[in-house]
């Protein structure tokens, strides 16, 4: 077994994989949302684009055995397993402290957006930006009129997904802090995620 890495609760890592090497995305709790990241090794402008992603696939979500694309309409990570029920969600951006501000909050809030950045600052990295993100376990219903829902996560505790490298490239993680909204589960109570790096 590889070792067994923790994202903690409302925290963020960064791990770097050569092509052909797998990262396992453990939801451990079942209810945790993990935004998740993807920069090309070589170059850190191209990454993992979500709205280069969905016309390439044709959907809102990533299916096991789909490529996911950069902003350069390359693949960079393939979806080999998903134990969960698929739903992952890729419309909404990144939380950041102008997010909580509008939600209410009058001091610091963690957030996925410093989460990003510290993750990828302890690998000695710093990305150009802040791509919108694949949200893994995120439910954002959207009905028949377009309108979008805060959903509660449909996973169950031990569900993962794994991701396989289609180049080298840095998968950056944020163990989503979001505990005003009911997307980590009503109770708002926010969990650590856990990772392996598969060879």
């Amino acid at each position: 077994m590889s070792e067994l890495f923790t994202v903690p609760a409302r925290k963020g890592r960064a791990a770097r994989l050569t092509k052909g090497q797998a990262i396992k995305i453990i939801n451990t709790h079942g209810s945790q949302v993990c935004d998740t990241w993807a920069f090309s090794a070589e170059d850190l402008k191209e990454f993992l684009s979500v709205e280069h992603m969905r016309p390439t696939l044709g959907s809102i979500y990533p299916k096991k055995g789909q490529p996911l694309h950069t902003n350069r309409r390359r693949p960079i990570l393939v979806l080999e397993e998903d134990t969960s029920p698929g739903i992952h969600d890729t419309l909404i951006a990144a939380c950041d402290d102008y997010r909580y501000g509008l939600l209410g909050c009058k001091e610091y809030h963690d957030n996925c957006t410093d989460n990003l950045m510290a993750g990828m600052r302890q690998i000695g990295l710093t990305p150009p930006e802040v791509p919108s993100p694949v949200n893994l376990w995120m439910n954002i219903p959207v009905g028949a009129d377009g309108a979008t829902q805060w959903g509660e996560p449909v996973s169950k505790p031990g569900d993962y997904v794994v991701l396989r490298a289609a180049m080298d490239c840095i998968v950056a993680m944020s163990a989503c802090p979001q505990d005003i909204l009911p997307i980590n589960g009503k109770q708002g109570v926010i969990h650590d995620v856990h990772y392996q790096i598969l060879g």
